[in-house]
């Protein structure tokens, strides 16, 4: 196994990346809400959205950007997510790639665009015209914590995360930030993640690690259960590392991978520990499924259910809750198969509650900040993970207000 380093610092960790933050005027709390990543050489690039069918105009814009595979910017507002905004959100989600390209006198297509905030308001594009001279002007190396603090919308904290692995003796370097604290759901969610790296690689290999990275990391993650339309994750890989390039099949691609999903797992695990009123992560293992497939649908089932969620939140051992959202999931299922754990104490065997179950095991278990629950189906080898959060009464305080 490949082993990771992990470096101080995010995104800008990573050689010849600069970065900004600023505030420009979107949010009226006074917070930064303008970020912009820079590669001092074009990079290749590609990029992972959201499935929503309904698409704010930066996904629109920057999956038209994508498309010749180079990139050299990305430039992200919050506060406002462009979403539902017609042709006019097009243009100004055009405008903001314009803007930037102009400021770095790179083409207009080399700049990706990313939104986040409340839909259907117009978005505030005379504020983002205003901004852009002034966060071109700021770009550093010491940028990355700006960027981070500049796409929070309901976070509490910042993401960000860098790494050094070592590639058949040449250093590689990833950085990452991220944002995403409600509306978060497997098949990507409310979130944010732009990915460098000074690796030098093949655009299908780069899409196809990144597709990997995201299905491993941002797509098995749940906060709430609900799927945006801004969902974002680039990956832009500038080559300074100077390595022979990485293509499809080059065994060194699975050096490659391990550290790219080193990095997409810590952040997205930043997320959910941020989650909007949460206060425990929770990793929900299966087991013994028919497939991988059932596995996965069971595990989502239970990481998603509220009144699991909130029986978490109160520490109350009902593993009811887990047993009705596994019937209910659609995997295959075998009541008197059913094995259930929280943290290493078995409380249900063959579907039945279980004998002498020590109580202040699983009391201790469902006190800490981290929880795992653990569940056999007994009827196969196929396995997966979720990871979730508790539901706490923080959570209906935030969204009941969200736009007001």
């Amino acid at each position: 196994m490949v082993g990771v380093e992990w470096l101080e610092g995010g995104i800008t960790a990573v050689p010849g990346i600069l970065a900004a933050g600023l505030h420009c005027g979107i949010k009226v709390s006074g917070k930064k809400d303008l970020a912009l990543i820079y590669s001092s050489t074009p990079a290749v690039a590609t990029g992972v959205f959201t499935t929503n069918r309904i698409v704010g105009a930066p996904v629109k814009v920057s999956r038209e950007h994508l498309k010749g595979g180079v990139a050299q910017a990305i430039v992200a507002s919050s506060g406002n997510a462009n979403v539902a905004t017609g042709e006019q959100g097009v243009k100004d989600a055009r405008e903001m790639a314009d803007l930037v390209a102009q400021s770095l006198r790179i083409p207009p297509t080399h700049v990706l665009v990313a939104s986040t905030g409340i839909i259907g308001q117009p978005l505030p594009i005379e504020k983002i015209r205003a901004g852009v001279p002034k966060l071109v002007k700021a770009l550093s190396p010491q940028g990355g914590r700006a960027a981070a603090e500049a796409i929070m919308t309901t976070d509490t904290r910042r993401k960000e995360a860098a790494l050094k692995v070592e590639i058949q003796g040449r250093a590689v370097t990833f950085g990452g930030v991220a944002k995403g604290a409600g509306m978060i759901a497997p098949q990507m969610a409310t979130m944010f993640c732009f990915l460098a790296t000074d690796a030098a690689l093949t655009r299908d290999a780069l899409d196809l690690v990144l597709r990997r990275a995201v299905e491993r990391s941002f797509n098995r993650i749940i906060i709430d259960g609900d799927r945006s339309t801004s969902d974002t994750v680039f990956l832009l890989a500038n080559g300074l590392a100077e390595n022979r390039p990485l293509a499809k099949g080059d065994r060194r691609l699975q050096s490659f991978q391990h550290g790219l999903e080193a990095l997409t797992q810590r952040l997205a695990l930043m997320i959910v520990q941020d989650g909007e009123g949460a206060t425990k992560l929770v990793e929900v293992r299966v087991s013994g499924a028919r497939s991988h497939r059932d596995a996965l649908t069971a595990a989502r089932a239970i990481a998603t259910s509220l009144l699991v969620k909130t029986a978490l939140a109160g520490e109350d051992p009902n593993w009811g809750r887990i047993i009705a959202a596994l019937g209910a999931s659609g995997a295959q299922m075998q009541e008197d198969k059913v094995a259930i754990s929280y943290g290493d104490e078995p409380v249900v065997e063959a579907g039945r509650l279980r004998q002498k179950v020590r109580w202040e095991r699983v009391k201790e278990a469902l006190a800490g900040k981290e929880v795992l629950i653990q569940v056999d189906v007994g009827l196969g080898l196929g396995q997966a993970h979720i990871w979730t959060s508790d539901l706490t009464e923080e959570y209906i305080k935030i969204n009941a207000r969200y736009t007001s």
